[in-house]
């Protein structure tokens, strides 16, 4: 089990520019909020949190916050990065309390895709869904659900209905009938480019050498 240790600090400039400066100086703004305490501004640093949001768990785990000293724990709600350098702009933190359920989205884990007959038989794997948003109390958080995918045939589907979910953990939807219950991950034939004998010769003309004929006259 992961465990992770977010450094903040309070903040207390707000405002487009001030947060434009925060960033330029290798800090990223953010917020921390839930329970009966008011929503506190922050400070995290950009290289620390870079580190530590590139291990998936960090986004499914119940995370301590060391605000100046003082610690709590929080999830992970929301995450803004920059559009074209993908870099962290903001982060949302939410409070959690070990006695009240959260709705959280955690990662699927694809397992025995190698031991399958369909993919034996030459069949190729599609995934769907690659996360779950799920309900449980804080300390039943799973950090990822596991999708078995060695019994599958060719033409066979796996959907939420076959998931199997840890204790005392639910789907945050219920599946109320079969258009909702969505295809997770699906074996099918490998697709077979169909070519005509026009295209084979399309395809050679193309490929020719440009060069002129033996009898052909020199310019």
């Amino acid at each position: 089990m992961n465990e992770f240790e977010v450094r903040a600090q309070a903040r207390d400039e707000l405002g487009k520019g001030a947060m434009r400066r925060l960033r330029r100086t290798g800090g990223v703004p953010g917020i921390i909020y839930g329970g009966e305490v008011p929503v506190q501004t922050i400070t995290l640093r950009d290289n620390e949190l870079r580190k530590q949001t590139a291990t998936e768990a960090f986004f499914s785990h119940i995370l301590t916050i060391s605000l100046d000293g003082k610690k709590t724990q929080a999830v992970v709600k929301a995450m803004q990065r920059h559009p074209a350098t993908y870099e962290i702009t903001h982060v949302d933190f939410m409070r959690i309390n070990a006695a009240e359920k959260l709705t959280m989205r955690v990662p699927l884990h694809f397992i025995n895709e190698e031991l399958a007959p369909g993919r034996k038989a030459g069949g190729v794997f599609s995934h769907l869904l690659n996360d779950l948003e799920i309900n449980c109390l804080p300390g039943d958080l799973p950090e990822y659900i596991e999708v078995d995918l060695g019994a599958l045939e060719i033409g066979d589907n796996v959907h939420l209905s076959h998931l199997v979910l840890p204790a005392n953990v639910v789907m945050a939807h219920e599946i109320v009938d079969a258009d909702h219950d969505h295809t997770v991950a699906m074996l099918q034939t490998p697709q077979v480019a169909i070519v005509s004998d026009e295209d084979d010769e399309a395809a050679d003309e193309a490929a020719a050498p440009d060069v002129p004929a033996d009898d052909a006259e020199p310019e």
